[in-house]
């Protein structure tokens, strides 16, 4: 297996465990196992446990850059201001709901070392500044509402979050309508795109009503994978 196959092994078997262990609980030893590669040659591609998180965590930092850059894009340049933050807030949550593991592993370094935390909320990069860009448009034109993105990040965040990681509950809310658990997800990202719309003043031919959350999810490349883990 060439070299660079092995680390995207590792990091995808590594990202996995994480995701459904949580970090604490993996050993360099458990992803030797599972990834069925030497634990000296993981140690030979990444060091330790850590550098595989941070390895893994460039690479979706990377593709979400690319991935946001992507939905913006796709909107043409004419397109209002608060038409653009509707469509990049529902269809961003739509990709994250559909797209469980980067919100995982976001929950599971909320609650390891500080160093982990502060990697998440980094509020200078290329990132933040795309969208500040576009918060900074809409809030010339509506200075009477100005946005606080924030805001609607911690809301973005929550609704992924219960979508990721309280499947069980989140079915049962819906159990008496149906059992199909995407027609729940549909109905859990409903909530959240009323409350943006209402916030927005989008108008109804303006609005998205995917009968599932996979039409609302592009199709980006990356360096290591077609999805970040």
């Amino acid at each position: 297996m060439a070299a660079e196959e092995t680390k995207n092994l590792i990091m995808t078997v590594a990202a996995e465990m994480f995701c459904e262990l949580g970090y604490e609980r993996v050993s360099i030893r458990n992803i030797s196992e599972k990834a069925g590669v030497s634990h000296s040659l993981i140690r030979h591609h990444f060091g330790s446990k850590e550098k595989i998180w941070y390895c893994i965590s460039d690479h979706l930092h990377a593709y979400m850059q690319k991935y946001i850059l992507h939905l913006l894009d796709e909107l043409p340049e004419n397109t209002p201001a608060n038409v653009k933050l509707y469509r990049f807030s529902v269809e961003m949550l739509a990709h994250i709901i559909v797209i469980r593991q980067p919100i995982q592993l976001i929950a599971d370094a909320m609650r390891q070392e500080n160093e982990f935390f502060d990697y998440f909320i980094d509020s200078h990069g290329e990132i933040e500044s795309v969208v500040n860009k576009l918060v900074d448009a809409y809030n010339v034109s509506h200075s009477e509402t100005p946005l606080n993105m924030v805001e609607l990040k911690w809301q973005m965040m929550m609704y992924a979050h219960g979508a990721a990681c309280m499947l069980p509950m989140l079915k049962a809310t819906w159990a008496e309508e149906t059992q199909d658990l995407d027609a729940c997800l549909v109905k859990h990202w409903s909530m959240f795109e009323n409350q943006v719309a209402c916030r927005f003043d989008i108008a109804a031919a303006d609005r998205l009503t995917p009968s599932k959350l996979e039409d609302l999810v592009h199709k980006v490349e990356c360096g290591w994978k077609e999805t970040p883990l």
